[in-house]
């Protein structure tokens, strides 16, 4: 089996199927040398919205600090190899290969013994342990998939720390109906004695962490909007100060991403490296993490998170929100461009999400001059036309079709002019954009 051959064979593996339960990973682990021993300190990270740009910021810190660092996230944008990174850089497609047959022997053995097949994540996770561990990462940065106390990752019992970032209504059929339900399902990250990190925007979010925490004995510290103060944007970053603590002055940071959403993601990993860096292992008397000041500041303005509203040319932002939630971050950001010149929204969506609020928002909130809309996502992809017929419903007045990512890629930047153009509503969206763009392929862009 060749590299192109082992991804097919993942791919075919159903992504949304009953989880196996955390002792079938336990299991699989054990065949496989329990790898994730070997990694010394895990950071696990789950939420709605932010978590993988609050994964980046950590993973780049921890890297400034000249830690090695392996970064576990989901989905992918392009490659699904970028889905696993040590020290910043996907793993090459010989390493994937090499640690897919590992984890594969491994599966079958298990079968044999009446074990279900791995799910899809599960394939993944269990290839992101063997591959830190045979490259010897001192930090491992975690994401959890779309929920938290049933994620495969949450077979790691004992990271230095737990993050969790907003809690939103998104993938209500597989983690519940309510805010409360949805950062329960979260909240399963937090384990006894180890501190969590968390953002406390909404109360009835706040009320289920805090509960969590009382109940495993774990140290909980809020992050709220209200700490972050803008102090200047341009098309170059974000400068803003965040204040820790009330008895404290606050401190001004730097970040790369025009998004004033990114502020408070930004916010959770300073709180995160703060606590690290301040308390011991039991015992040990030696902080858990050694970093300066200046190594924080300039590990949070080199993060990247990309198609995170993304200036991906000169005029054009790629931004994957694909909820409600995220769509009123990247609305926060966007409408501002309006005094600049016209808007142009390219938008896609698939059949899981709520599409029709979005498109709402969008139209509301910005008030587009121009939509193209295209379709994504395979068995998950929703009629361009279902999606026109939305927005023109909303009250946009000029909306049009493209039957693919390229067609309307080239349609969306010849109607911006000299206008602002944002791709948002889908990560598959974001991604395929920012493939054709960053290949020269319109000529426009």
């Amino acid at each position: 089996m060749n590299y192109e051959e082992a991804v097919a064979y993942i791919e075919s593996v159903p992504k949304f199927t009953s989880k196996t339960d955390l002792e079938h990973t336990a299991r699989l682990l054990a065949v496989l040398g329990n790898p994730q021993n070997r990694i010394p300190h895990f950071i696990h990270v789950a939420g709605t919205n932010g978590k993988g740009s609050v994964c980046s910021y950590l993973n780049s810190v921890l890297m400034t600090a000249g830690y090695r660092c392996g970064l576990f996230t989901s989905p992918h944008l392009v490659r699904i190899n970028e889905r696993m990174q040590i020290d910043g850089v996907p793993v090459s497609d010989e390493a994937f290969l090499n640690v897919f047959r590992q984890v594969m022997d491994a599966a079958e053995v298990c079968m044999q013994r009446g074990d279900a097949h791995p799910t899809y994540f599960e394939i993944l996770f269990l290839m992101a342990m063997c591959l830190f561990a045979e490259h010897a990462v001192s930090w491992c940065i975690l994401e959890t998939g779309m929920g938290g106390r049933l994620d495969q990752t949450n077979v790691i019992r004992s990271p230095e720390i737990t993050v969790i970032t907003s809690v939103g209504m998104d993938h209500m059929q597989y983690l519940g109906n309510t805010l409360a339900a949805i950062a329960g399902e979260k909240a399963g990250i937090i384990k006894p004695g180890v501190p969590v990190i968390y953002d406390a925007d909404r109360p009835e979010v706040s009320e289920v962490v805090c509960a969590r925490a009382r109940e495993t004995g774990s140290p909980a510290l809020p992050v709220t909007s209200q700490q972050c103060t803008l102090q200047q944007r341009d098309a170059s970053g974000i400068v803003f100060r965040f204040r820790r603590d009330s008895r404290q002055p606050p401190e001004e940071y730097r970040i790369s991403s025009i998004a004033e959403y990114q502020m408070k993601n930004a916010a959770l990993a300073i709180e995160t490296a703060a606590y690290l860096r301040q308390h011991s292992r039991s015992g040990s008397g030696q902080p858990v993490l050694k970093l300066t000041d200046e190594q924080l500041r300039t590990g949070l303005w080199k993060a990247v998170w990309p198609c995170r509203m993304e200036r991906a040319a000169d005029g054009v932002y790629l931004d994957g929100a694909h909820n409600a939630d995220g769509i009123a971050a990247f609305i926060q950001t966007a409408a501002g461009f309006r005094e600049a010149g016209a808007v142009t929204i390219l938008f896609s969506a698939v059949s899981d999400k709520e599409y029709p609020e979005m498109i709402r928002q969008i139209a509301e909130g910005i008030r587009p001059d121009h939509v193209v809309v295209t379709g994504v996502g395979g068995s998950r992809k929703v009629s361009p036309e279902v999606l026109a017929e939305q927005f023109r419903a909303c009250g946009c007045p000029d909306v049009v079709t493209a039957p693919g990512a390229y067609e309307a890629l080239q349609t969306a930047c010849q109607k911006r002019g000299s206008g602002t153009l944002f791709c948002v509503g889908s990560l598959y969206l974001a991604g395929e954009l920012r493939e054709i763009i960053h290949a020269g392929g319109v000529s426009r862009v």
